[in-house]
């Protein structure tokens, strides 16, 4: 039992590294800032239930979707890196604000950024992909599979714990705040995206020029 304890921390511990909800919440709180509590509660649960089923649907049946679509990771942090940038760029130019969103356009809204990109590739993204994809092939057994699957839910959870609680943090700020955290954060965004875009781009150029 203290085996699979340990085994579930180390699990825990690489998930809440990777999908890094404290730099998602920033994120999560700009887009939403033209929805009410309810459609901003609506939003994150979609997301992050869409960030688990793609983390168990390529924890089992990542390596065989990767080899039958000649998909790798480094092309994936290549296409996370352009839907972040546009993501900033949208967010810099204050394009998210509430004023953008009409009620006709709020429940579309809600249903494409809780998917993308919230839920792929901000929470979901190609290292947690990744990590789900190497811990599940290193497990051994049922019970190991288990604390992996056990361990990506809890995460999962705890991250919409945080994005509910941004509720909060949103009234106290207020319109301006909100503003000026977007245009802020859309500057981080790109900065991240210009980040994923090069490390996804690096093994493509050193193929191509036969570096090692």
């Amino acid at each position: 039992m203290g085996d699979y304890l340990t085994l579930w921390l180390l699990y825990f511990t690489s998930f809440i590294t990777l999908m890094n909800p404290l730099g998602v919440m920033p994120v999560f709180l700009s887009m939403t800032s033209g929805l009410n509590s309810r459609q901003r509660r609506l939003t994150a649960i979609k997301a992050l239930v869409t960030a688990f089923f793609t983390l168990i649907v390529f924890a089992f049946g990542g390596q065989m979707l990767f080899s039958f679509f000649g998909i790798s990771v480094a092309g994936l942090k290549v296409v996370g890196g352009v839907l972040f940038f546009i993501m900033g760029y949208d967010m810099l130019n204050a394009r998210l604000s509430p004023i953008k969103i009409t009620p006709e356009e709020v429940n579309k809204y809600v249903e494409d950024v809780s998917i993308t990109p919230l839920g792929i590739p901000m929470i979901a993204g190609p290292g947690s992909i990744t990590n789900a994809i190497i811990l599940m092939d290193q497990s051994r057994n049922a019970a190991e599979k288990a604390t992996l699957i056990s361990s990506i839910l809890v995460v999962c959870v705890l991250i919409l714990i945080i994005l509910l609680s941004g509720n909060k943090i949103m009234r106290i700020m207020g319109d301006t705040g909100n503003k000026i955290m977007m245009k802020l954060m859309g500057l981080i965004v790109m900065v991240i995206a210009v980040e994923f875009f090069f490390t996804g781009i690096e093994p493509y150029l050193r193929n191509i020029f036969h570096v090692q």
